[in-house]
């Protein structure tokens, strides 16, 4: 399993099983880092982006939130801010310390979950108490738990998304990915044939990007589909880069998108790329961390989709490779 021990970083889920919802926590092992984000997406639900753009005066992040429970889902930041407080950790202001969490949500209120269940501060605390740097749980957990993929073909015909992770490393540079994957589009494997995706009646997927483009998709499912898809991801490199450099590491690592999830950064996505990376250390060639973090990136959404366990009627990869 990937380990994410040279990053710095431990990765963190609480699942709420029944409701079909969770979070995952990306923080850093003894201290902060620095994070910046590329929005690919045009349907987002964030908090605390600011502070990851140049220029700001918070020049450091506590730790990454990734959410489901849609908008409600940002309210469970609070957990997070209190397990950082306790511990003395955040931006100095003086009588104490402000945790810097910024956060992003995905859609899975449905068809996976139940509208009424979301994500709640106690979860965001239980994950950060249990996160680790080794043995991170994958598929459906965390803001994994309701994802699902392929809804362009109607809700009736998608399958489950989930959480997958990578870690890729060369030439003393490693960088780790992490993906939440719940996409209108369909995933697709390294050869580009369809792993996981929407279907027809008969269980044959339809290639969502071509139908779309072929003008196939009734304006109405269209309509059904709006702000419910999103594919979140954290690219972390262990090479020293300024916040405008890992900017562009966010906007690089988004070929990893548009290769395995067609169409993927619609307007009915919300898809958001965080990049975090060491306050201090050795520097990179940022092009030879971008390219490694694209690769990352396409593994661990490919690993989301191939251990995500079928619910409630979706299908998922997991079950099928047991078999």
């Amino acid at each position: 399993m990937p380990d994410f021990t040279p990053l710095a970083l431990a990765i963190g889920h609480a699942t709420d099983e029944a409701g079909g919802t969770g979070v995952t926590i990306v923080r850093g092992t003894d201290g902060p880092f620095r994070a910046s984000a590329a929005t690919i997406g045009r349907a987002t639900g964030t908090r605390e982006m600011h502070p990851l753009t140049p220029g700001h005066i918070v020049d450091r992040v506590d730790a990454i939130l990734l959410t489901g429970g849609s908008a409600y889902g940002l309210d469970a930041t609070a957990g997070a801010m209190r397990w950082f407080e306790e511990r003395g950790r955040g931006h100095p202001v003086g009588a104490g310390v402000v945790p810097i969490v910024p956060a992003a949500v995905i859609f899975d209120l449905l068809p996976c979950g139940r509208f009424d269940a979301r994500p709640t501060p106690a979860m965001v605390y239980e994950a950060c108490e249990r996160a680790a740097s080794r043995d991170v749980a994958e598929g459906s957990v965390g803001a994994g738990t309701g994802a699902t993929v392929g809804k362009g073909a109607g809700l009736q015909y998608a399958m489950k998304g989930g959480v997958g992770c990578a870690v890729r490393a060369s030439s003393n540079v490693t960088v780790g990915a992490i993906a939440v994957v719940n996409a209108l589009g369909d995933v697709r494997g390294a050869d580009g044939a369809i792993l996981a995706g929407g279907r027809d009646p008969d269980g044959r997927f339809v290639d969502i990007a071509r139908r779309i483009a072929g003008g196939a998709v009734p304006q109405r499912r269209f309509a059904d589909l709006q702000s419910r898809n999103t594919t979140l991801a954290v690219v972390a490199t262990s090479a020293l880069l300024t916040r405008v450099q890992l900017r562009g590491l966010a906007a690089a690592a988004g070929a990893a998108l548009h290769r395995r999830i067609t169409p993927s950064g619609t307007s009915f996505d919300g898809d958001v790329i965080f990049a975090v990376g060491p306050l201090e250390g050795a520097t990179a060639s940022p092009l030879h961390v971008e390219g490694l973090a694209a690769l990352a990136l396409e593994e661990a959404i490919e690993r989301a989709v191939r251990l995500a366990r079928g619910r409630d009627g979706i299908p998922g990869l997991a079950e099928e490779a047991a078999t």
